[in-house]
C-alpha cells in the first residue's frame, strides 16, 4: 500500500506570492503548476481574466518532501479551518474510496468522492475530529 499524507495550503488568491516565497525560503522547486483557466472546464464557468490566473493546483518539492499550494475557486472562499489540509494520495482508487468512507464516518462531506478531470477518485472530508483531508487518487505513477 503506497499513500502519501502531504499538506496542502489553499490561499484566497495569494497563492503564486506564497510558491515565489517559498522557493526563496525554502529552497522548493515548483515540479507541477496549473491556473484554474489552464483547466478544461475554464470556459465553461465563465471565469474572470483574475480568476483564470489563479493557481489551481501546484506541487512543490522541498528536499524529499512534497507540499501542495493552491488558491481556493473564485467565489468560493477557503474557509480559516481549511487554510492547511491535509492530501492524502494514492494510485489506486478503491484504496482512495476506503479512506474517504472511513474519514466521513460522523464527518462532513465537503466534496463527495468522484471523477474529476485531474483524478479518477478524488473528495474532501472533514473528520468527526474537525481536520480536513483530502482525498486524492494520482493519474501519474510514482
Amino acid at each position: 500500500m503506497s499513500v502519501q499524507f502531504v499538506p496542502f495550503i489553499s490561499l484566497d488568491g495569494r497563492a503564486r506570492e506564497a510558491i515565489e516565497f517559498y522557493k526563496a525560503a525554502l529552497g522548493a522547486e515548483v515540479t507541477f503548476m496549473q491556473t484554474f483557466g489552464a483547466g478544461p472546464d475554464a470556459s465553461a464557468h465563465h471565469l474572470s481574466e483574475e480568476a483564470k490566473e489563479r493557481i489551481a493546483h501546484s506541487e512543490l518539492k522541498i528536499g524529499d518532501a512534497q507540499l501542495m499550494v493552491a488558491d481556493c475557486e473564485p467565489g468560493n472562499p477557503t474557509s480559516e479551518g481549511d487554510l492547511l489540509t491535509v492530501c492524502i494520495t494514492s494510485a489506486d482508487a478503491a484504496q482512495t474510496t476506503r479512506m474517504y468512507e472511513g474519514l466521513v464516518e460522523d464527518g462532513e462531506v465537503k466534496i463527495p468522492l468522484g471523477a474529476f478531470h485531474f483524478s479518477p477518485a478524488y473528495g474532501v472530508v472533514r473528520d468527526k475530529f474537525g481536520v480536513t483531508f483530502q482525498c486524492f487518487t494520482s493519474r501519474r505513477r510514482n
